[in-house]
């Protein structure tokens, strides 16, 4: 038996502006399916982000989170403010300051980061 991973599953309770924002993120467009969910194909990769509607908010850190990487290590800055102009936020995690990353947070709250970049 071989499994294939497919989607990444966001709850949340605003699912249509966060698949715009993911979206945006990726560079690409956002798509309604069958079932009224949205969905975003992430490039390069056979995952693609399911955003789902729920009634509650997010209320305690992820178990889970995307570790975005940047071309190159002279990008992560660049991609940083791009991504708050977006809607991202920073956030606080517990890091120590000297971390090669970078903790942002989705409209959701959703926790993801943002590496230092490929060599």
């Amino acid at each position: 038996m071989a499994l294939r991973w497919t989607w990444l599953v966001v709850d949340s309770v605003a699912p249509v502006p966060l698949a715009r924002f993911w979206a945006d993120v990726f560079g690409v467009e956002p798509e309604q399916d069958d079932d009224g969910d949205w969905t975003v194909a992430v490039p390069d990769s056979s995952v693609q982000l399911l955003f789902t509607a729920v009634p509650e908010s997010k209320t305690l850190k992820n178990r889970l989170h995307l570790d975005l990487s940047p071309s190159s290590p002279e990008e992560q800055a660049a991609e940083v403010e791009r991504l708050i102009g977006l809607g991202a936020t920073r956030a606080d995690v517990g890091q120590t300051g000297e971390e090669s990353w970078v903790v942002l947070a989705d409209p959701s709250g959703n926790e993801f980061c943002v590496l230092s970049g490929r060599d």
